[in-house]
């Protein structure tokens, strides 16, 4: 559409889908002060909405603000609501995005990416000058559209006066019904889009192990040779974006001649070319497009027809587990594959070709999980504190953030020195955290900003704040920043293929140097004059967990980090093998054992006595080392979870002993104690007379519970007293713990354990056989003719606990388990005598088994025995 539009006549004569509820929303909006549009891709209502609501009685006045989740798209929707109002950006319309923007005194309308709302919103919570604030395609629920939903939400309720600020939340697609429900149950108005028919076409199964490239390059060639128009490709990454322009760019040269063009497409890219990416290619040309999902809502690609669809997506995500967030590689959702094939229909009927089978397509999720629930929340920690809230509770929320996520971006920030206790059990900003909450970058590189001003480095600090803000195209020449710092202060020329990363970084780095000094004065005159020290210095303080030692001299690569992590370099790297790094970039996949060093620098030990002397501390350790099978008393100076130099202690500390020494017996369990066949029976005679007598409500229970669960609760008091002499593992067994569990029984207990829980029972054959008490009931194993004539079962405790009794073959083998042995002659035994007569012959075995007398001897024995006693 090209056409300039200046009335409102001209908006409702427009062909765009979005016209024809125009009307519903300027009628809703004079009584209602929330609106949630859903309207699909091509509907218009990027630029008509606003449009369309300029001129209202209810904004007095008072601007539109329009939030998009893109510079490009902001630029692009501002640039193309001017054009259709006749004028140039900065008029009517304006917008603000990072590095850039175009307003004047006249504009009415402002197009801002999300960031920038969260900082207008500290200097203005009522946002006074502001009628109505837009959220554009608010389905793809970035982290600060969730968030600056929740602070207009709280500014409005709580700062605003006269007429309020009205809301309106618009998206392709959305959970129309929770969002309206967050907005006071809002109406929900839907338009129809302009979607031209797309059809699709799947490829093969593939795992995210597998390489995209090779077939990504095979879909484009064969799009190129089958269909018309420009094409739009969806990949994963940058990475992957410049490996198929290098595959894809002989074959263009070979066969397409000048006929093609390959257009790479990604956030890092500058304006200018992404610009190019968007703009409609010259005649008789097609474009290739090679893009993230940036271009995946908001943007219109002139002349595209054909969409291939990796149906993958690069997202970062914070691993509460270590603290520190992954690029992972993903399947996209089912909703954000319906939104890139889309792309091939805005303007014409197109294709998509789906590098996916259609199975992995059923499985894929429905839609995508909103960012708020996955990403590093230092940056809404910090704002969140300067807006005066400690707890995200105080806001309303779409989802609310993890709390444990929050809880750890809290820990950052007080190492940072940006946060103090209050005393009342809550956090609060401090001096040098009001400041940080005034730069826009996150609070780490805000930190270390400051930092270099304290230590007069102020313009290295900025280089490494902007260079660490953007992906850096020179650290594939290894992990060391200063390779890249070098060519930043012009100390190694750049080449031609970086210079407008070379311009955009230094003009990034100006700015944060020009603000830190408007903001803050140093506080301290600790000037640093290596040049290496400063880059180390500065990095350390802001990635202080990412500090990292070298594990063994014998593998140069591997290193710890000071959160416990390990980490690896490339063992060709340049600072493999030096003895500390200070670490800026670190990354991995969720559940590997170690992750990877990306962007570091040589950090001297040295520094830790001064310069970084508040990344130091100081505790006593006494604990037990399951290596050494010995505990360790030593006072050790720590680098987070690094010892940089330890000693022994003079002086243990008592109950810091025992406390180590117990935690081994817990840990390991009480088989570490002198446990005997013996002791076990008693403990275990001990524990069936303290159940029996609990089981049966026996008023003030005489046993104690030396259950081994009791017994591992209760150390401190059994154990501890008696732990003197223990100094290593093998020490343990030379407890005298039977005297020590024996102590556990009061007089006359003792005696009384024998009474009720003896170790051995006499069966009629005069036979002591010794009671199992491991099991429950306990059991006596006796040969079936020494119980002859015995019609009562065994019992113990006074008579109240039978005995379960295993009547054993003559070859010990049991015959019959039983607690009801009168039972068992007058039935079983009849049938196990018919078995066992013949096989066991020299034994006895009655027809009467009561009236027999009892014998552990054969038959012929047990005649002799008779004749002896006659």
């Amino acid at each position: 559409m090209s056409q300039v539009i200046n009335s409102q006549d001209e908006i409702a004569n427009s062909l765009l889908p979005i016209v024809e509820v125009l009307d519903t929303l300027r009628q809703l909006l004079q009584t209602r002060d929330e609106l949630v549009l859903q309207a699909p891709p091509g509907a218009g209502k990027t630029t008509m909405v606003p449009l369309a609501l300029l001129n209202e009685p209810w904004l007095a006045g008072r601007k539109i603000l329009m939030l998009e989740p893109r510079r490009i798209a902001a630029k692009a929707a501002a640039t193309r609501m001017a054009q259709m109002l006749g004028e140039a950006v900065g008029e009517t319309v304006g917008y603000r995005i990072r590095l850039d923007q175009c307003v004047g005194a006249n504009t009415q309308i402002e197009v801002l990416t999300e960031g920038i709302l969260t900082r207008r919103l500290q200097r203005d919570p009522a946002l006074e000058d502001v009628g109505l604030l837009i959220f554009d395609e608010f389905h793809e629920r970035n982290l600060n559209s969730d968030f600056g939903l929740a602070l207009s939400l709280q500014g409005r309720e709580v700062f605003r006066e006269g007429p309020p600020l009205k809301m309106v939340l618009m998206s392709a697609t959305i959970d129309g019904e929770a969002v309206a429900k967050l907005l006071d149950d809002a109406p929900v108005v839907t338009s129809a889009g302009r979607q031209f028919p797309v059809t699709a076409s799947y490829g093969k199964p593939y795992s995210l192990r597998d390489s995209i490239v090779g077939p990504t390059v095979d879909a484009i060639v064969c799009a190129l040779e089958e269909r018309s128009g420009s094409i739009l490709v969806f990949l994963p990454g940058q990475g992957e974006i410049a490996h198929v322009t290098r595959e894809l760019a002989s074959w263009v040269t070979d066969i397409c001649d000048d006929m093609v063009m390959i257009c790479p497409l990604y956030g890092g890219l500058s304006l200018v070319r992404q610009q190019e990416a968007i703009e409609p290619a010259p005649e008789g040309v097609r474009k290739v497009v090679l893009a993230t999902n940036i271009a995946e809502t908001s943007l219109t690609i002139e002349g595209v027809e054909v969409v291939i669809d990796s149906g993958l997506v690069r997202e970062a995500i914070y691993d509460s587990a270590t603290g520190m967030t992954r690029l992972d590689t993903r399947r996209i959702s089912r909703s954000s594959a319906e939104q890139r094939s889309g792309r091939a229909g805005r303007l014409g009927p197109g294709h998509c070709y789906r590098l996916w089978s259609e199975d992995q397509h059923r499985q894929l999720v429905a839609h995508s999980t909103p960012e708020i629930l996955q990403a590093d929340l230092g940056p809404v920690a910090l704002q969140l504190m300067a807006w005066g809230v400690s707890s995200p509770s105080e806001l309303k929320w779409l989802d609310a953030p993890n709390e444990s996520s929050f809880a750890q971006a809290q820990a950052m920030l007080k190492a940072c020195g940006a946060v103090t206790d209050s005393g009342l059990g809550t956090l609060q900003l401090s001096d040098h955290g009001q400041v940080m909450a005034q730069m826009p970058l996150h609070p780490r590189l805000a930190h270390m900003l400051l930092v270099g001003c304290n230590i007069g480095a102020l313009e290295t600090a900025a280089l490494l704040a902007a260079l660490l803000s953007e992906r850096n195209p020179l650290n594939h020449d290894g992990a060391e920043i200063s390779r890249s710092l070098a060519v930043l202060t012009d100390e190694v020329a750049c080449q031609s293929s970086h210079r407008l990363w070379y311009t955009r970084t230094r003009k990034q780095a100006k700015r944060y140097s020009n603000l830190v000094r408007e903001l803050y004065t140093s506080e301290s005159t600790d000037d640093i004059t290596d040049s290496a020290d400063i880059v180390a210095v500065l990095l350390a303080n802001a990635y202080p967990e990412r500090v990292a030692k070298l594990q063994s001299r014998s593998d140069c690569s591997q290193y710890q980090l000071a959160n416990g992590r390990r980490a690896n370099l490339s063992s060709n790297d340049s600072l493999a093998g030096c003895e500390w790094l200070a670490v800026a970039e670190v990354g991995g996949r969720t559940g590997q054992a170690a992750d990877r060093i990306y962007t570091a620098t040589a950090l001297n030990e040295k520094l830790f006595s001064h310069s970084l002397l508040l990344l130091v501390n100081d505790s006593d350790y006494v604990q037990w080392e399951d290596k050494l099978e010995k505990y360790v008393a030593e006072r050790r100076r720590m680098v987070g979870q690094i010892i940089l130099s330890s000693k022994a202690l003079v002086q243990i500390p008592e109950e810091a002993r025992l406390q180590a020494l117990l935690d081994v017996v817990r840990k390991r369990g009480l088989s570490v104690l002198p446990w005997t066949k013996a002791l076990q029976q008693w403990q275990s005679r001990v524990v069936l007379l303290h159940q029996f007598e609990s089981d049966n409500e026996t008023s003030g229970n005489r046993w104690p519970d030396l259950s081994d669960n009791h017994l591992l609760k209760t150390l401190e008091s059994w154990l501890a007293p008696y732990l003197n002499g223990v100094h290593r593992l093998d020490d343990f067994q030379k407890i005298d713990l039977k005297s020590i569990l024996a102590s556990q029984l009061s007089w006359p207990l003792p005696l009384e354990l024998e009474r009720l829980a003896p170790e051995r029972y006499v069966v009629p054959s005069g036979s002591n056989i010794s009671v199992d008490y491991s099991q429950s009931p306990p059991v006596l194993e006796v040969k079936l003719q020494e119980m002859f004539g015995c019609e009562e079962t065994p019992c113990i405790a006074d008579g109240r606990m039978p005995l379960v009794v295993h009547l054993m073959s003559p070859a010990q083998r049991p015959l019959q388990i039983t607690q009801d042995l009168a039972g068992f002659w007058r039935s079983s035994y009849h049938e196990i005598k018919k078995e066992m007569k013949g096989r066991y012959p020299k034994h006895p075995w009655p027809d009467e088994p009561l009236g027999a007398q009892a014998t552990r001897y054969t038959k012929q024995r047990f005649a002799e025995q008779s004749n002896k006693s006659a």
